[in-house]
């Protein structure tokens, strides 16, 4: 009896983590249409943290987390100017930057952009300069995007068959896709497989007919608490540094100059 109800109140101390972690800034999009599990979006602008990797695509996400992390967490040099209190040069610390959702991965080649999204709060010229040179800012435009969401764990095969199915959607559809794939997380890795959100994005040209069902559109946009945190959203597109809390950015929604 007391080892159940010791699992049980683990089960809900991990549940209970999982679901605040997940309470934070995500990237700003409008739904045009949705069709479960599938969605079309209009995404707002935004920064990217990016790094490029080699590796298969489980693999790749963990080395250049750690490159991306060390970025938001102040292996950066911040912008803000820093008094002088004696006649030597200083330099300004490094500055944390909160952590968004998702975190993207998208592939290049042979190998894989990976990012984290920044906080809406900055913009190229505030963002601190990454100290590591693998890491890079992109400042991304708006675009459509054609979604389909998906829980499980962060598998090649997962991503695979998702992408498939969201591949099928769109032809079924008549979209034309005008970019690559991106796979993006939004959970940290204690999260139960079954309680995370993955998803799979394709950039698709704009349909003026789609825009008229005014019904169908859902505006996502940050609460008061996440406007406050300056917390934003993980992707999978890889690079970037700088001390930023918990978020990840939806993978690049474009592949970075070559």
């Amino acid at each position: 009896m007391n080892r159940t109800a010791g699992f049980i109140l683990a089960f809900v101390w991990v549940l209970t983590g999982a679901l605040h972690v997940m309470a934070i800034e995500e990237a700003n999009y409008k739904v045009i249409r949705k069709t479960n599990p599938f969605e079309i979006r209009d995404y707002a602008p935004h920064i990217l943290a990016e790094t490029v990797v080699a590796g298969n695509l489980e693999d790749a996400g963990s080395m250049a987390f750690k490159i991306l992390f060390g970025y938001i967490s102040g292996d950066n040099r911040s912008r803000q100017k820093v008094e002088m209190t004696a006649p030597v040069s200083q330099q300004a610390n490094g500055e944390q930057i909160k952590m968004t959702a998702p975190v993207g991965q998208q592939q290049l080649d042979s190998k894989w952009v990976v990012s984290f999204m920044m906080p809406s709060s900055y913009t190229l010229e505030t963002l601190p300069i990454p100290e590591n040179p693998k890491v890079t800012l992109r400042q991304v435009p708006g675009r459509r995007m054609a979604v389909v969401r998906y829980t499980g764990f962060w598998s090649e095969k997962g991503y695979l068959d998702n992408k498939l199915k969201l591949e099928a959607w769109i032809r079924e559809n008549e979209l034309t896709t005008v970019g690559d794939p991106t796979w993006a997380r939004y959970n940290p890795p204690f999260t139960p497989w079954f309680l995370r959100r993955n998803e799979i994005l394709i950039p698709v040209a704009p349909d003026e007919n789609q825009d008229t069902d005014q019904a169908n559109i859902d505006t996502i946009e940050p609460s008061p608490r996440q406007a406050a945190g300056n917390v934003l959203p993980v992707t999978a597109v890889l690079r970037s540094t700088v001390r930023i809390k918990n978020r990840f950015s939806v993978r690049s929604l474009t592949p970075p100059p070559r």
